[in-house]
């Protein structure tokens, strides 16, 4: 690939804060942790927040024994990358249906954290590398996407501002998996291995997953075609939409 070809990276001093919003314990995991660990490292604060605590994601547990499981190895996968804000929303795991409640709940976080980024998974049926999306991938994403305008205006869902939280309108979206990928994270390194020890420390739930290829296999396989894209060794793209650009570059 010649370098007018390659993407170029985020801007260096893009963002201070960012907040992943994902469907279930270990969506992070999968490549976008290592950009995690990229960004703690660098002094930017990133929390997590996650719409199910994956109760329906193990056969051989029931769920309210595979739910404070799920949990626990995702706080500890968090760790690993250096965040200590993870939340969990009680909706159904495998059972997400786009709601106001649900956008309102986002938003409701957004204005908490106050994040410049929002990371979240593509809401497209199919993804990058032709692999078909699950429903609650697609409905966290678009709920999520609609959750950003939400957070920002005080004349949705006003009963926020009577909370004491005023609008916050983050600058970036940023969405992992998408095929139209315009920005990438060097994660070559010590973020390629947090990362995958981040997808490591969910150790039971992959226990239960006979097929699924070790983490250290299959991170460094997704990374390492991300990073042919960005010209370095290891990288994780995503789409990013910069709110504030002028319009004829957003």
């Amino acid at each position: 690939m010649s370098a007018d070809e390659l993407l170029p990276p985020l801007p260096a001093d893009a963002f201070e804060r960012v907040l992943c919003v994902v469907a279930h314990p270990d969506d992070v995991e999968y490549g976008t942790s290592a950009a995690v660990a990229r960004w703690t490292s660098e002094g930017i604060e990133v929390g997590y927040l996650l719409l199910t605590r994956g109760e329906a994601g193990m056969d051989a547990l029931a769920p309210d024994e595979a739910a404070p499981l799920r949990q626990r190895e995702q706080v500890a996968a968090a760790e690993v990358v250096g965040v200590s804000s993870v939340e969990f929303l009680d909706y159904p795991d495998g059972l997400l249906e786009y709601s106001l409640g649900m956008r309102r709940d986002i938003a409701m976080a957004i204005r908490r954290f106050r994040p410049n980024a929002v990371v979240v998974g593509a809401w497209e049926v199919e993804f990058a590398g032709g692999m078909l999306n699950h429903a609650d991938h697609r409905v966290a994403g678009l709920a999520t996407l609609d959750a950003l305008r939400d957070a920002g205006n005080r004349w949705v869902f006003p009963e926020l501002v009577t909370e004491g939280l005023e609008p916050w309108s983050p600058r970036w979206l940023l969405v992992s998996g998408d095929a139209a990928a315009t920005h990438g994270v060097d994660v070559t390194g010590e973020p390629l291995e947090r990362g995958i020890a981040s997808l490591e420390a969910h150790e039971q739930y992959l226990a239960g997953l006979p097929w699924h290829p070790p983490p250290r296999e299959l991170i460094p396989q997704f990374t390492a075609e991300e990073g042919r894209r960005l010209g370095v060794e290891h990288a994780q793209l995503f789409r990013a939409f910069d709110f504030e650009a002028p319009l004829s570059e957003a």
